[in-house]
């Protein structure tokens, strides 16, 4: 990296510490100036967050934040790694004017509106309808599996606006109000006795076209940024964009678990080693899809990642209940609540938790299953199964 960029960004941020104290400033407040000293996101422009300097960057500036007490990113805020690359792609200069800065300082928090009942892995089969009406959209469907909606100011939605158009050539994106009249989020309970998740049915919402992300009927190209940065996030850890450290993660609490058990065993030792190799090679490929990302579009370590770090994280926690002998069965507090963050791999609440969270990462995000095709297609070029769905009209698709 260049001599400029380096001196750009010291600059910037020997001036954002001069003048601003992490530690006397609200958390939004003192984010909000950071946004404006172009130390949000390095790599976006000036004026977005941004300074146009190389990613790379973005680890010291955050290195140097925090040691002069910033506090770290609210968990609360998972989706803006997948919300601003988006706004920031396809969205117009307006938007991302009016987007951005308060989804950084968390003054506006977001949620996914993408599956449907009917269109889970098949996710361009989507139904919800959203008929234009003047300078406004007229939308009419229901979303499931929405992961903090209900704590969420605006939700990136993705809807059918051209039936008689094939199915992923037919979807037009939107930020959707979800205080807006006609939005309505029920919890969804899970095995874990929360509602991280929930369903979102929307009847009569009026969306005014200025929240239109990207052309009518290119929603398509929007969701795969945003599924692609997810896929990057939830492989990651939902780490704020931090490239992991070793031995961090699900398999740092496995090791603490081994070192005092009294199970130590050769055969165990050896298991565990194979579990922790697997967790670094995670980690390499985590660390390049997250400078992928931070580059521009995410490549498909994202993908690899996502798949890899699923069934790893299954592999590890059933590993720790089995550890644990008559113990592990030893249950928590199942108790209904709706939750204020996302904990991806559920360490943070105990193994018990984390066993029964970590089913669900094989799920979000894109199913192992609909990966697995994802890369044996898009990556190794191997020949699809064949579809008779694509090209013709959507309203012709047969749905269940």
């Amino acid at each position: 990296m260049s001599d400029a960029e380096l001196q750009t960004v010291e600059a910037a941020l020997e001036s954002l510490l001069a003048e601003h104290d992490p530690k006397a400033e609200s958390y939004e407040e003192f984010r909000g100036h950071q946004y404006d000293a172009g130390l949000a996101w390095v790599h976006y422009p000036a004026g977005r967050g941004g300074s146009g300097v190389r990613p790379q960057l973005q680890r010291d500036v955050n290195r140097r934040l925090a040691e002069a007490g910033a506090a770290p990113m609210d968990p609360s805020m998972f989706f803006i790694a997948l919300a601003a690359p988006t706004i920031l792609t396809h969205g117009g200069d307006e938007q991302q004017e009016r987007f951005l800065r308060p989804m950084f300082t968390g003054e506006e928090k977001w949620c996914q509106l993408f599956s449907e009942p009917g269109a889970g892995s098949d996710f361009a089969g989507l139904g919800t309808k959203a008929i234009e009406d003047g300078d406004e959209w007229v939308v009419n469907g229901q979303k499931v599996w929405n992961t903090l909606a209900h704590i969420a100011d605006f939700g990136m939605l993705v809807t059918r606006t051209d039936p008689e158009m094939p199915k992923h050539k037919g979807m037009t994106y939107f930020a959707l109000d979800m205080k807006a009249e006609g939005v309505e989020v029920r919890p969804l309970r899970q095995i874990t006795g929360e509602a991280e998740f929930n369903e979102v049915y929307m009847t009569d919402v009026r969306v005014p076209d200025a929240h239109r992300i990207g052309a009518r009927g290119e929603g398509w190209r929007a969701a795969l940024t945003t599924l692609m940065n997810e896929r990057t996030a939830i492989g990651g850890g939902g780490g704020g964009g931090s490239a992991p450290k070793m031995g961090s993660g699900p398999i740092s609490h496995l090791v603490k678990l081994y070192e005092s058990s009294d199970q130590k065993c050769e055969a165990r030792q050896d298991e565990l080693m194979q579990l922790w190799c697997r967790s670094e090679v995670l980690r390499l490929t985590n660390a390049r899809a997250i400078q992928a990302a931070k580059g521009g579009q995410p490549g498909p370590e994202g993908s690899v990642a996502k798949l890899a770090g699923a069934e790893l994280n299954k592999d590890i926690y059933s590993w720790a209940v089995g550890l644990q002998g008559m113990a592990g069965q030893v249950g928590f507090d199942y108790t209904f609540r709706r939750p204020g963050a996302v904990d991806l791999d559920g360490s943070s609440q105990g193994l018990g938790y984390a066993f029964l969270r970590a089913r669900a990462n094989s799920i979000e995000g894109g199913t192992s299953e609909v990966l697995r095709n994802v890369m044996g297609e898009q990556m190794l070029g191997l020949p699809g199964e064949p579809r008779i769905d694509k090209e013709g009209p959507w309203i012709d698709v047969p749905r269940s």
